[in-house]
């Protein structure tokens, strides 16, 4: 029996306790239809409006933020107001390039903390984020 087209995206997004509206059932192709990735909002728009897809740029920011509290999403931020959206939302930290803005996937298990501070009254950890910022010695050269 052949699959309804985008079952898989309406899916998720149903199993998150998010309404499958077309322009969410549009982005989440574009974020979830290949293998794990990192988007900024500017960078997703971009990719929407390749594709044809009628979204405003606030709307991207939107649904990103309403796709990280659902838990599709974990967000990394490399800077002030500078976020990358992350697919892949099992426990990692991440590469930062300074020079080029890449982002890179640390496995969790290469990464280890040893003490942490006492945590506040009321408050349990939730994760730890780290983001190794690498920059070049020199710069690059261009060709």
């Amino acid at each position: 029996m052949n699959e309804r087209p985008f079952a898989r995206v309406i899916g998720m997004l149903q199993a998150a306790g998010l309404r499958p509206t077309r322009q969410r059932i549009a982005l989440a192709r574009l974020l979830f239809d290949r293998s794990d990735r990192h988007a900024t909002a500017e960078e997703l728009h971009a990719e929407a409006d390749e594709a044809r897809v009628p979204v405003s740029l606030a709307t991207v920011y939107n649904t990103l933020h309403q796709f990280t509290e659902a838990g599709l999403l974990r967000e990394v931020v490399v800077a002030p107001g500078r976020s990358y959206f992350d697919t892949n939302t099992r426990e990692h930290h991440h590469f930062f390039y300074e020079n080029s803005g890449r982002i890179e996937d640390i496995p969790g298990d290469a990464v280890s903390v040893s003490a942490l501070p006492q945590l506040p009254p009321g408050h349990r950890l939730a994760r730890i984020d780290v983001v190794v910022r690498l920059a070049k010695d020199a710069p690059e050269k261009l060709d």
